[in-house]
């Protein structure tokens, strides 16, 4: 190839991937403004600080004081937990799956592990979750159901409870 053919080559290339950043900072700053706009674009995706209440399941009444957890929900549908509601030496962090449903409605359901002291496994926590995001898309409520089984994978007893989530920014 000729230097002169050469250099103008390099120019083009150049000249289009300067094109190009600005096509993909312009897209980047379009996508998000849409995601700081309205509430409803922000939907469950990102991290949330929650307030966990466990209840009777009958009543509804707190069965004990409440504590904090932390949520992430993942773009593809990944969902990941902990708690401070368990002691971390006996309870492993809760991964599962979530799902817009319709609206501002989600569901979620995820998985832990729960430990012995002496380290073997006893029982699997099961969540279901129930999620309505607020129509500003920072904080969200939900039910949780609660299904404990044993090693086999067989329910051995359920619980519920609510929780109250703040979007971390």
């Amino acid at each position: 190839m000729s230097s002169k053919l050469s250099k103008s080559f390099a120019a083009s290339r150049g000249s289009v991937l300067v094109l190009a950043g600005v096509l993909v900072l312009g897209f980047g700053l379009t996508a998000m403004a849409r995601a700081q706009g309205s509430g409803s674009d922000k939907g469950l995706e990102g991290g949330w600080r929650l307030q966990v209440t466990v209840r009777d399941c009958i009543t509804g009444q707190p069965l004990r004081p409440t504590f904090p957890a932390v949520f992430t929900f993942a773009k593809g549908g990944a969902a990941t937990g902990i708690t401070g509601g368990q002691l971390p030496s006996l309870f492993t962090p809760q991964l599962g799956v979530w799902r817009h449903t319709q609206g501002h409605n989600y569901t979620a359901v995820t998985d832990a592990f729960v430990f012995s002291a002496a380290g073997a496994l006893i029982a699997t926590h099961r969540f279901m979750r129930a999620i309505q995001v607020s129509d500003d898309g920072d904080s969200f409520t939900d039910e949780i159901a609660l299904q404990i089984l044993d090693t086999a994978g067989n329910p051995v007893a359920t619980g519920c409870g609510t929780t109250v989530a703040s979007r971390m920014e």
